[in-house]
This record gives C-alpha cells, sequence and structure tokens, in this order.
C-alpha cells in the first residue's frame, strides 16, 4: 500500500495536471439534441394547426436555433479536446522517463520504503510525510480522473452528435417543405394593386443597376398607402434582422475586391429562413442582375426594404406581409451531418455559410441599415 502512494506521488507530481477543463460544451450539445427533439414535436403539431405558415415557420426557427446550438458545442468540443490529448501526450512522455524508477520501486521490499538512514526518528518523520501527501495525492488523482472522463464524454458525443444531427437535419427539411406547400395553398393575405404589371416586367428586365430600379420602382403607381400598425420611421434601431446571422460587411464597407456596396452583408448557415423585418407589402420579387433572387418590400410609403442572394422567394408582388413572415431561403444546400463534424475535428469551415445583402432606401436614397436593425440582437 505504501509503495502504490509513493508510485502516485512520484507520478502526480511528474503529471501535474491542469484545472478541470469545460465540459460545457457536452451539455450544450445535449441542450441542443433535446432542442432538436422538440422541434419535431413542434412540426407534428405545425401540420395540423390552423396558421400553418407562422406555426412552421416558428418550428424552422426552432431547428436552426438547435442546428447552430450544436455546431456551436461540437466546435468546443473539439477544442477541448484536441487540448486534453495534446496535455496528455506530454505527460506520456514523462511517464516514459519514469518507468526507471518505478521498476526501481518494484523491486524493493516494502518495508524497506520506510527506512531512513538516521535511524528511528527519521522513519518517523518519513511516515508522517506521506500521511500529509495522501489527501493531496488523492485529490490530483481525482483531478486527472475527472479529466479522464470529460475526454471519454467528448469522445461519446462525437457519436451521439452524428444522430441528432442527421435527425436535426431530416427534420428541418420536411418543416421547409411543408411551409412552400402552406404558401402556396395561402389565400387570406390582404393585397395592394399594383397598376401595370408589365412596367415592372420591363423595369427588371431594363434596369443595368440596383439603384436604377429600386428608383424606378419607387414611381410605378401603387394603391394609397395602407393603414400601418405601428410607425416605420419610429422604430429606427429596433427593427428585428431578417435572419440570424453575423454581420460580415458593413455599410460602404469595401470588400476584397475594392467594392463598396451601399448596403450590409450578413452571413449565415445555408437555405436558413428569410422573413420580414416589418408589416410591408412585397414591391417586386425575383431574379434581378447579379444578386440572385431578390425581394424588395415597402414598410412605408417613401421607404423600401431590399434583400438579395436568396435562394427562393415566397409570396406574390402585392401582398402585405406582418413583421415575422417568411419571405424565402438563403441560397445553398444543407450540409450532411458528416460535415459538421469534419469542420469541428479539423478547426476549419466545411460548412460555407452564404450571405445576405441589405439595403434600407428613403426617398430614393441608400440610407445605412445599421442604424436601423437591432444588429446587438442578432
Amino acid at each position: 500500500m505504501i509503495r502504490r502512494i509513493m508510485i502516485a506521488a512520484l507520478m502526480l507530481m511528474m503529471l501535474a495536471p491542469a484545472g478541470h477543463g469545460e465540459v460545457d460544451a457536452v451539455f450544450a450539445a445535449r441542450k441542443a439534441a433535446e432542442d432538436l427533439r422538440i422541434a419535431a414535436r413542434e412540426l407534428k403539431d405545425a401540420r395540423e394547426a390552423r396558421d400553418r405558415v407562422k406555426a412552421l415557420s416558428r418550428t424552422i426557427k426552432a431547428y436552426e436555433d438547435g442546428l447552430r446550438a450544436m455546431r456551436e458545442s461540437l466546435r468546443r468540443a473539439a477544442i477541448r479536446e484536441n487540448a486534453l490529448r495534446r496535455e496528455f501526450k506530454a505527460r506520456r512522455e514523462q511517464l516514459a522517463r519514469l518507468l526507471g524508477v518505478l521498476q526501481t520501486l518494484e523491486r524493493t521490499a516494502s518495508p524497506m520504503l520506510l527506512i531512513h538512514p538516521s535511524g528511528p526518528l527519521g522513519t518517523a518523520r518519513s511516515g508522517q510525510i506521506l500521511s500529509e501527501v495522501t489527501p493531496a495525492l488523492y485529490a490530483q488523482a481525482e483531478n486527472l480522473r475527472g479529466e479522464l472522463q470529460e475526454l471519454l464524454l467528448l469522445e461519446a458525443l462525437q457519436t451521439l452528435a452524428a444522430d441528432d444531427l442527421g435527425t436535426g437535419l431530416k427534420g428541418v427539411q420536411a418543416a421547409r417543405v411543408a411551409l412552400t406547400e402552406a404558401i402556396g395553398e395561402r389565400t387570406n393575405l390582404p393585397k395592394r394593386f399594383l397598376a401595370d404589371p408589365e412596367k415592372l416586367r420591363q423595369l427588371a428586365a431594363g434596369s443595368d443597376t440596383l439603384d436604377g430600379f429600386a428608383n424606378g420602382l419607387a414611381d410605378l403607381p401603387f394603391d394609397p398607402d395602407i393603414a400601418e400598425p405601428s410607425d416605420f420611421a419610429a422604430a429606427k434601431g429596433k427593427i428585428p434582422l431578417p435572419l440570424f446571422g453575423t454581420l460580415l460587411r458593413g455599410f460602404d464597407e469595401a470588400d476584397a475586391a475594392g467594392l463598396r456596396r451601399p448596403g450590409i452583408i450578413l452571413s449565415a448557415p445555408p437555405v436558413s429562413l428569410v422573413t420580414a423585418p416589418w408589416h410591408s407589402t412585397i414591391r417586386f420579387r425575383g431574379p434581378l442582375l447579379d444578386y440572385g433572387n431578390v425581394i424588395i418590400l415597402e414598410p412605408k410609403a417613401g421607404y423600401l426594404i431590399v434583400l438579395a442572394g436568396l435562394g427562393q422567394v415566397y409570396g406574390e408582388v402585392g401582398e402585405i406581409l406582418s413583421a415575422g413572415d417568411p419571405i424565402g431561403l438563403l441560397s445553398g444546400t444543407d450540409p450532411a451531418a458528416g460535415d459538421f463534424l469534419l469542420e469541428a475535428s479539423q478547426g476549419s469551415s466545411e460548412i460555407q455559410d452564404k450571405t445576405l445583402y441589405i439595403e434600407i432606401r428613403q426617398d430614393k436614397k441608400t440610407v445605412n441599415p445599421e442604424a436601423w436593425f437591432a444588429l446587438e440582437h442578432r
């Protein structure tokens, strides 16, 4: 027993394990998995909801939140796992150097470990030192055991996450299909009258810049402004973003090629749901120039919100939307479950996020969207 204590003492002193690392990533992944299961139950209810479009939109957002949380927890878990493995590798080299000492101790008889050359008094002091060291050794051993358990949890997380991610991705895809069907069957949206749809088509075909198209669009006749539930101008700085994303490029900020645009660019996972940021009328929807699919909303007479880069757009010109109504999906395709794991393990993004370009125009002039949207809440 005493020999084991002394061997443990030498090993633990050489190992000098670091403090417990974060196990938060594991718990975050479990929470994300539970969120995905809740979204699956919500999808079943949403199919039967009275307002299927709103219910399915909430379900898709729930799936997106769960997948985003799972992606982040896997990234953090991979970082922690790599750190632990590096620590254990360094300690393994120290243990190799200890092997000779341990073999010598094994060949020494147990009673001899406590005998001190100075006699009985030295031997007693030796025993006292061991009794004082033992609790600390146990504490350090427990610390090391915790790190080993954490490593096992992080390894197990990879397997469990693959199943949860696969189920979640299938669920959000089914919800998007159901949403598209529900929007196609929707007949209860109020609609404003556009005097001449042909002029809109000609304007889109004849415009060579977004600025020229938007200014021409503002001049096309529409029904008089409808009653608004709240003042768009008064909500400046509080308007929610049309999707949960990261601000990739600010207003009039040059990109890598030196190109500047009078709007902002958000980065988000492929096929993310895009929603109307405000009670608005659809003034235009469809492909435009090199912007991909574009939808232009009019939240108030004299204002336009331009959203470009969508893969799919919902609604028809003239329809009046409420804030939060779905207006389309970001471009791209869903990654596979394995892409999430590969991204986390390699430490580099295998999942290419897509971008949404946003302009706000007031009286035919672009204004800084950063002053209008609640960017800190994204």
